[in-house]
């Protein structure tokens, strides 16, 4: 075992299995237990403890963990004085930020926040939800939900905050949506004294760079061939890239090798393209990270 160790709370819950793919993409192997609260990591110098999103921020601002990663939801919920260390824009289904949203069922007289005036509000985000009626200049009554809060109104409650990623849930128990409370992504946040120390920092700083080189390497492929130095300009004009292709000469002079990087999603389309330009030997291969 390492003399340093960073503490490292991993979101138990929807959040889990994205984190570990993402982790693993990165080079770091996360195991989960099914009786344990404390998976394993092929990396000495950290120590890894499953929590709860909700309760993430808590737990870093008291210094009981190092870091954590946890959204941006939970740490405005509670308050929490922590340091962000990065934005990891990736959630349980999608690569978008979750919304947390007002909702009212379909039939609902209530057409806006002010009409909430009085009403019975039922959300898992209480502190979110006051912070937001309170920017109205609205008073409500805001209860905690335990859980099923789609099903709550009309009976147990007049409207809802919820968090949604694509609005299905909403639509399928036929509510509406008021409008938007926050928008918010995955963070990965520090307790500030640990911030503060050297190697904790430079440890963190260090998880976060793979860890957002795995995310900008999403939708990314890299392609290489060959081209006719005379036809290189012309290729160059219409290939899309991330950054100014790497050209390198070859062993006969009229000729250069091209690599360069692509979103995926065109490849299908700029392959032909190419061929049909001059490029030969084109090799398409996948990427795994990408560092500025």
């Amino acid at each position: 075992m390492s003399q340093n160790t960073l503490k490292l709370g991993i979101p138990a819950g929807s959040l889990q299995q994205a984190t570990a793919e993402l982790f693993q993409k990165a080079g770091y192997k996360i195991t989960f237990s099914s009786r344990s609260y404390y998976p394993s990591i092929d990396d000495d110098e950290i120590e890894c403890l499953l929590i709860r999103a909700q309760e993430m921020a808590r737990y870093v601002e008291q210094g009981i963990l190092d870091a954590g990663i946890t959204g941006y939801d939970w740490i405005c919920e509670t308050g929490a004085d922590v340091h962000e260390v990065t934005e990891l824009i990736f959630s349980k289904v999608s690569r978008r930020p979750v919304r947390w949203v007002l909702c009212v069922p379909e039939d609902s007289s209530i057409q806006s926040v002010q009409d909430l005036e009085g009403k019975r509000i039922a959300t898992e985000a209480v502190g979110l939800t006051k912070a937001y009626l309170a920017r109205h200049g609205v008073n409500a009554n805001v209860e905690f939900s335990w859980g099923a809060t789609e099903v709550k109104p009309p009976r147990l409650a007049d409207a809802i905050v919820e968090v949604t990623e694509t609005g299905s849930s909403l639509r399928a128990n036929n509510l509406r949506i008021l409008d938007e409370v926050l928008q918010s992504t995955t963070r990965m946040i520090a307790n500030k004294t640990a911030y503060a120390d050297d190697w904790k920092r430079q440890k963190l700083d260090n998880i976060s760079l793979m860890l957002q080189s795995c995310l900008a390497a999403e939708g990314k492929v890299g392609l290489m061939m060959n081209v006719r130095r005379v036809d290189l300009p012309r290729i160059l004009d219409g290939l899309p890239a991330l950054k100014d292709p790497t050209v390198a000469s070859l062993s006969d002079p009229d000729w250069v090798a091209l690599n360069t990087i692509i979103d995926e999603q065109i490849v299908r389309t700029i392959i032909p393209e190419l061929r049909a330009e001059g490029a030969t030997g084109i090799v398409e291969f996948p990427i795994s990270k990408i560092i500025e």
